[in-house]
């Protein structure tokens, strides 16, 4: 079972996401054992203070080195000593999450997600215990939890006992480095749209075709970074390939 740890000073936000999502299914499949951490809990003095005004001033404020460090210890000591611990840090200056990053994340034992507020959180935290830092995208949210959870759901989703069927998983959207063919269901016939005749001829060599060159077709169409690197990388193998055999 996966050790999850999840430190935020707003549990509810993640306990309400986890009762409404895939998570909730792999905990159920005793999957992953997933802990949320309130920071306040950890705080300074009497009001539990975790922000402070930054040093060489500024706006805004900052998440304080001290109670995400004493957070930090506490969530290690909770985790599987015989494998290594990921601490991840959703932020804007990390490198872009895919689903690669995701493929990874999901192969770890130990995962500890610290979710950021403010202008962030103190350097020392992430020099000292941060491991990966992702972002979801060139722009700023307000907060962490949706960023972390994005993260771990298209993370844990990957993990065998998740998913009924884990090949609906291994078969999604970039699993090619494409984007998905379409998908049809009952009825075949709908106010006149009508499923292709390809995919109901029971002719799996000519519907693995068709799917395949829908999946090209998009996302040349939708995705041309994607479809360039696709491309490239099909290159290099037929480069490969006539290399092995000449």
């Amino acid at each position: 079972m996966k050790n999850i740890t999840i430190i935020t000073p707003v549990p509810d936000l993640i306990n309400t996401f986890i009762k409404n999502s895939m998570l909730r299914k792999a905990i159920e499949n005793k999957v992953v054992q997933v802990n949320v951490m309130n920071l306040r809990e950890y705080g300074k003095g009497k009001y539990r203070q975790i922000d402070d005004n930054p040093y060489g001033g500024g706006s805004g404020m900052l998440m304080m080195v001290e109670p995400l460090c004493n957070a930090l210890e506490h969530a290690i000591e909770q985790m599987d000593n015989s494998s290594e611990v990921v601490v991840l840090y959703p932020t804007a200056q990390g490198k872009m999450w895919n689903q690669d990053s995701a493929v990874n994340l999901s192969q770890h034992n130990n995962i500890i997600v610290i979710c950021g507020h403010y202008k962030g959180i103190d350097e020392r935290v992430i020099e000292k215990y941060v491991t990966h830092e992702y972002s979801i995208g060139d722009f700023i949210m307000t907060s962490g939890e949706l960023p972390a959870m994005l993260m771990l759901d298209s993370a844990v989703r990957l993990i065998p006992g998740t998913l009924n069927n884990i090949e609906s998983a291994l078969t999604d959207t970039f699993t090619y480095g494409l984007l998905d063919h379409p998908h049809y269901a009952y009825p075949r016939s709908y106010q006149n749209m009508n499923v292709p005749e390809v995919l109901i001829s029971g002719h799996h060599k000519n519907i693995d075709s068709w799917k395949q060159e829908q999946r090209e077709k998009r996302t040349k169409e939708r995705r041309l970074d994607l479809w360039e690197k696709y491309t490239k990388l099909k290159a290099i193998e037929l480069e490969n390939n006539n290399e092995q055999n000449s």
